[in-house]
């Protein structure tokens, strides 16, 4: 099959498109920076990658390259946990989904022929926050900031079922491999001061890589698959025990917290990623059969961090 991605550099970007190169697949990277996509997927080791410049919340002859795909992933956005939320950066996260996939569905419904499937990324932040409520994909939404940029970016991927397009979102929770959120983490603890983030009692509800990989070449190839699915591994678990997981595999200790306020200094409101959470089970995606490699968190952290782990 032939498949369109957006995001295609980005951390589980990357690891889908070297997955579908090695399996034969042809894709098509939509990418704002050509340069640096040719250094990342050379044609050499990538001869089944075709690379195509696009501007997301704009339209233009990029939205032409769809037309013949079977397939479209879209994963780009604004990363949600790296500057302080200025309105102004507020405005940015929430265009670079909202109006992203806005221009992603407008290309699809006008491609001849036209994608079957569309694999949208969302995130658990739909859901809000809570120290002590359960989520499934049946839940409602929360009303944070989150919540309502996760509502957006889902109503403009709903659009394209008019078209004609089965639909998958993926609600994505916090996504482990090398890179990524867990390289952040880690670095304390090789310094031998890893420990909980804030309170530690927040729930982290996690995923490996591979996994995401996977869900979404079943989204992407299994014709019953359709709506809403929760990217989360079975088992969430609270910040501490977390931290104090990889601090095991790490063979480090994991002794010293990192107050809430440090976090806050430097990220302002973005902080609430990591200080608060949410417990999120996977229930649709189990009940369609989907198989983890890394259902616990012990060996996922154990594939990642030991010498032969995967991905970065």
């Amino acid at each position: 099959m032939k498949v369109a991605i957006t995001g295609a550099t980005g951390f589980v970007g990357k690891r889908l498109v070297e997955k579908l190169q090695k399996d034969g697949h042809r894709v098509l990277v939509l990418t704002r920076n050509t340069t640096s996509a040719q250094k990342i997927f050379p044609s050499g080791t990538f001869p089944n990658v075709e690379i195509v410049a696009y501007t997301p919340t704009i339209s233009g002859a990029w939205q032409d390259a769809i037309a013949g795909c079977d397939g479209v992933v879209n994963l780009a956005g604004e990363p949600i946990a790296e500057e302080r939320w200025t309105p102004e950066q507020k405005q940015k996260i929430l265009n670079s989904r909202q109006l992203g996939t806005q221009k992603i569905v407008e290309a699809i419904a006008k491609a001849s022929p036209q994608p079957t499937v569309l694999v949208n990324a969302s995130a658990i932040g739909y859901y809000g926050t809570s120290e002590t409520a359960t989520f499934d994909e049946n839940s409602s939404s929360g009303n944070d900031f989150l919540a309502q940029v996760c509502q957006a970016w889902e109503a403009e991927a709903q659009k394209v079922k008019t078209a004609g397009v089965r639909l998958v979102v993926l609600r994505f929770g916090i996504i482990l491999g090398k890179g990524g959120a867990l390289s952040k983490m880690i670095t304390p603890f090789q310094l031998f001061a890893g420990g909980p983030i804030g309170s530690g009692r927040q729930w982290f509800s996690w995923i490996h890589v591979d996994d995401v990989v996977n869900l979404i070449l079943q989204s992407l190839t299994k014709a019953e698959i359709s709506g809403v699915y929760n990217a989360t591994a079975p088992h969430p678990v609270r910040m501490a025990d977390f931290c104090h997981t990889l601090g095991q595999v790490m063979h480090r200790p994991s002794w010293l917290p990192v107050p809430g306020f440090a976090l806050e200094a430097l990220l302002g409101d973005g902080a609430m990623v990591v200080l608060e959470g949410q417990q999120v089970i996977p229930k649709r995606t189990l009940e369609a059969g989907f198989e983890y490699e890394y259902p616990q968190l012990p060996s996922a952290l154990t594939q990642i961090i030991s010498p032969q782990g995967s991905g970065d």
